[in-house]
């Protein structure tokens, strides 16, 4: 009686182990992979901090990757490297369409989910984009340097070539401009994820004078912001600027009046986002991965999830770097 009874305890327990294992929704063995260029911007890391975040709440395994500077090839080869794992899923932000959409492709053909962050590739079969509006990010911009520069001036503009969320914002801004005749685009230049250039490009515009003289820069991606206004500083000023992201240097800049305004995204948001999005298509994949859902009715999945954007400047930048400040605790 007394080995029934003994038997029958084991038998429970090893029932109920065996119920809580089945019972968990995740696993560390499911790997979700962000790929990024320029890994090494804060920007990077604060969306590399909401996508871990996310992980350890599932407590599921995050891996993130990328080149530490701006390198399309290195990127493919580290999506490459992902597939080849078999991941859970994908998210990545696109450096360069044409080097990266092939590669997004494979990676859905052969059954992981991929979810574009950032920076788009809409004609692949990625599932769908989390991210700023980017047209509509540039108009912001665009409408805060037509006012600060009364609808009259010369403009220099810094971008990365190739990628479809600075091509974007580049549009908004030039939306904007179209109403506006006697605002002027002199030059877009493409750093081409190189800081140094526009350094360098911004000490000649400010050497022009007269009709000639620039009277505002845009920055377009996060990285040179602080190096033109490091320029604008060896100068006797009297140029605006407006960058993108929330950098601290950047919000420094514009506590010290060196930078006008910026345009704030939400990094963090978007790899939090993200993770969770691609959760969701692993343990409930659709029945086919790699459908045009854009064009489907139906869809479970949505076309584009707006994590948001809005302007910053002296009126509302101590509320960004108390919330940076917040957020690194």
């Amino acid at each position: 009686m007394k080995a029934m009874k003994t038997t029958a305890l084991a038998l429970l327990a090893l029932g109920v182990a065996f119920t809580s294992g089945c019972g968990e929704r995740h696993s560390k063995k499911e790997i979700f992979y962000l790929i990024s260029a320029d890994s090494a911007l804060p920007y990077w890391q604060t969306a590399a901090a909401g996508f871990n975040k996310a992980a350890a709440q599932y407590k599921v395994t995050a891996r993130v990757v990328g080149p530490d500077g701006h390198d399309p090839q290195a990127e493919a080869a580290e999506l490459q490297k992902a597939i080849a794992a078999n991941p859970a899923g994908i998210l990545i932000s696109v450096a360069d369409v044409s080097v990266l959409q092939p590669e997004i492709n494979a990676a859905v053909d052969a059954g992981i989910p991929v979810i574009t962050m950032d920076s788009d590739a809409a004609g692949s079969h990625r599932l769908y984009f989390v991210g700023t509006n980017n047209l509509e990010a540039g108009r912001l911009g665009g409408r805060r340097v037509v006012e600060k520069l009364g609808g009259k001036g010369n403009v220099v503009f810094f971008t990365i070539s190739g990628q479809p969320n600075t091509e974007e914002r580049l549009k908004g801004f030039k939306d904007v401009f179209a109403s506006r005749p006697e605002i002027k685009i002199v030059d877009v230049v493409d750093i081409k994820g190189d800081v140094r250039t526009a350094f360098d490009k911004t000490q000649d515009y400010l050497a022009r004078t007269g009709a000639e003289k620039i009277d505002a820069f845009v920055c377009l991606e996060s990285a040179s912001g602080k190096v033109v206004a490091d320029a604008i500083k060896r100068t006797a000023g009297g140029r605006e600027l407006v960058a993108f992201d929330v950098n601290q240097d950047t919000l420094d800049g514009i506590k010290a009046g060196t930078i006008d305004a910026t345009i704030a995204q939400k990094p963090f948001t978007m790899g939090y986002i993200g993770l969770k999005g691609l959760d969701e298509v692993y343990h409930a994949p659709p029945k086919q991965l790699n459908k045009d859902y854009a064009t489907d009715s139906f869809s479970p999945y949505p076309v584009f999830v707006d994590t948001g954007t809005s302007l910053v400047d002296k009126s509302n930048v101590d509320l960004y770097i108390a919330g940076a400040a917040e957020g690194t605790k």
